[in-house]
């Protein structure tokens, strides 16, 4: 293990206050933090709690006036739209402070909720900076959701405006948002005062009259509004988790402690300096896209690269050489899912050698594991660094990496290297105590949380100690399980509870199985992950039909796949529920869906001795190991 990352993590652990002080001199503060870590609060410890900054003046204003106003600070490109543009940080800052205003004109003030439900174009990052820079909470909806998602947050977040769009595209298909938009306000308890639209050519959007707002209408009359000082634990967004049943599950995260751990990341995470070009091709509507699309890359003073496209069919594999090699990318981060779509279409890498690739230093992947048979074709084809990393949407930035910045250490394939400095990591068994090197167990992080994390449920604080912190007090609880190898490098193996991660986008199989079960002709369902080579993994649905039914299967699973996408979204990836005669159980009523998923990804798993219908799950065993 690195010496020098070894001196720097041990530091982070041993005196945070220390650490993350010095770390804090990265940001400007209009009254600067003299409680470093707060402790008074603990299991829910704050950071910075006495100081006051703003997240869009530290992104944005601060470069301008210190003389890099003609800079860029955000690329545009769209394949699917045919569109380009640059904005340099003085167009940037005219564009966050004139929308600013026009959201300060249509009432929201300091501590307001705005959703923003937008596609992959230039106006998500400014209404999310014009929102920090008021001291508005945003809360970006993924663009992929359908109504009835886009309903659940908006009735949680009370949002005083929402801000969308006429339309998305899907590579070649266009997706009209507005009358999405139109019926979850219509669902809602909840009625935002104003929706600003975003009207784009593919489609224009109907206007409700007195209720909606021409997004360029606005702008054109609008004034400038200035940075509004916030307190470093006042809330700077809230996303929420995708999957969740019953009222959703919103992460707050801080002003403060996120600014600080963002910033800092940049340098010593990713190796990327002020100037460089870095490219996160997420979504903003997820946690990457907020962290490493929006504010890391503006608060370190890089250019980012916003992409509106896919890595294959927009036009083809050589997507993403072709936007790294427009722009001089320095740094690239996407999911694992994206190279096995890249070499799925052109296994040699042939579309490689059409492109100029010299700028490119790192390849960081993130988002689910990263499998060894990918990790070796990306390190062949570009031989560079690729880099595997490890967090989570409630910790905002990375858990475990190999933090090029500071300390290059060898890569081990399926391992993200070592913590990350600021989180102490520990495997536990399921009685909450400490295993050897090589033994699995459930991935923990002692507390407390590096700055940045979440420590707040939106709505709901005692979720939050509740679903992370009572597994074992002390100790924040990742859900995932894993291992540490005698050298140190730490090996996440995957979900201990019932998230699927598609492509990236954790799911729950609980929501999915709501749905399916609110199908007239369902009796029960259950609903497992199973192993994908392009996404990682995606939803299997098995429904078990109401006695008396006599409806064709074909057509009652048809309905199920249609209901999903309908009330879910294609997001979900669900494209297959069989009909069944029986579901495996435990003699308490639980469905044994380790063993199944077990059988579908061809696992030799042992079955439970409580099983009260052994038959039920041999009878299944063609069905799930059908592909």
């Amino acid at each position: 293990m690195g010496e020098i990352y070894r001196d720097v993590w041990r530091r982070s652990i041993e005196d945070p206050e220390g650490f993350w002080g010095e770390a804090a001199r990265g940001i400007d503060w209009y009254r600067e933090p003299t409680t470093v870590l707060d402790r008074s609060t603990a299991p829910l410890y704050q950071w910075f709690s006495d100081g006051e900054l703003n997240t869009c003046y530290n992104a944005v204003d601060r470069h301008v006036e210190r003389g890099r106003g003609e800079q860029t600070a955000l690329i545009y490109d769209s394949p699917v739209a045919g569109v380009t543009s640059r904005y340099t940080y003085a167009e940037l800052l005219d564009q966050v402070s004139r929308f600013a205003g026009v959201l300060g004109d249509l009432g929201v003030r300091k501590g307001d909720r705005v959703v923003i439900y937008l596609p992959m174009i230039p106006e998500a990052v400014i209404a999310m900076l014009a929102c920090a820079r008021i001291g508005a909470v945003h809360s970006v909806v993924f663009g992929g959701f359908a109504a009835h998602e886009l309903a659940l947050r908006v009735q949680d977040a009370t949002p005083r405006v929402v801000v969308s769009a006429s339309c998305g595209i899907e590579v070649a298909r266009v997706i009209e948002y507005k009358p999405l938009l139109d019926a979850a306000i219509e669902e809602s308890t909840h009625k935002p005062e104003h929706c600003v639209i975003v009207q784009r050519p593919q489609a224009q959007a109907s206007m409700v009259e007195g209720r909606d707002v021409d997004w360029a209408q606005a702008m054109a009359s609008a004034s400038a509004a200035p940075c509004v000082p916030v307190a470093a634990t006042d809330p700077l967004y809230v996303l929420y988790t995708s999957g969740t049943t019953g009222r959703p599950k919103g992460v707050v995260r801080d002003n403060g402690g996120h600014a600080v751990a963002l910033h800092w990341s940049m340098a010593n995470v990713y190796g990327t300096q002020p100037g460089e070009v870095f490219w996160a091709a997420s979504d903003v509507g997820w946690v990457v896209g907020h962290s490493y699309i929006v504010y890391a890359p503006l608060l370190a003073g890089c250019a980012t690269v916003l992409y509106e496209g896919k890595p294959v069919g927009t036009p083809d594999a050589g997507a993403y050489w072709r936007v790294i090699a427009d722009y001089g990318v320095t740094t690239f981060f996407t999911a694992p899912t994206g190279f096995r779509a890249v070499k799925r279409e052109d296994p040699t890498g042939s579309l490689i050698g059409s492109y100029d690739l010299s700028s490119l230093r790192y390849l960081f992947l993130a988002g689910e594991r990263l499998d060894p048979e990918t990790y070796s074709w990306a390190s062949e084809q570009l031989t560079i660094p690729v880099i595997d990393h490890w967090w989570q949407t409630e910790t905002g930035w990375p858990i475990a990496a190999n933090l090029v910045g500071l300390d290059l250490m060898p890569v081990k394939a399926g391992s993200p290297t070592v913590p990350v400095p600021g989180y102490d990591v520990r495997i536990v068994d399921e009685a909450g105590v400490e295993v050897e090197p090589g033994v699995e167990g459930l991935i923990m992080i002692k507390l407390p949380l590096a700055p940045g994390c979440t420590s707040r449920v939106w709505g709901d604080d005692h979720k939050f100690t509740e679903a992370y912190l009572s597994h074992t007090p002390g100790y924040y609880l990742t859900g995932d399980g894993g291992h540490f190898d005698e050298d140190g490098y730490l090996f996440v193996m995957g979900r201990v509870d019932d998230v699927i991660n598609v492509a990236g986008h954790r799911l729950s199989t609980g929501e999915i199985e709501e749905i399916i079960a609110s199908h007239p002709d369902v009796a029960e369902c259950a609903v497992i992950g199973v192993a994908d080579d392009l996404k990682g993994q995606v939803p299997r649905g098995l429904a078990v039909l109401k006695a008396g039914v006599t409806r064709d299967p074909a057509t009652i699973a048809d309905e199920l796949v249609a209901l999903v996408r309908e009330r879910l979204g294609a997001v979900a990836s669900l494209r297959r529920v069989d009909v069944v005669a029986a579901l495996p159980k435990t003699r308490s009523g639980k469905v044994l869906r380790k063993s199944m998923r077990a059988i579908a990804d061809g696992i030799d798993l042992p079955v439970p001795s409580t099983i009260d219908n052994v038959a039920a799950l041999d009878a299944l065993r063609p069905v799930l190991e059908s592909h």
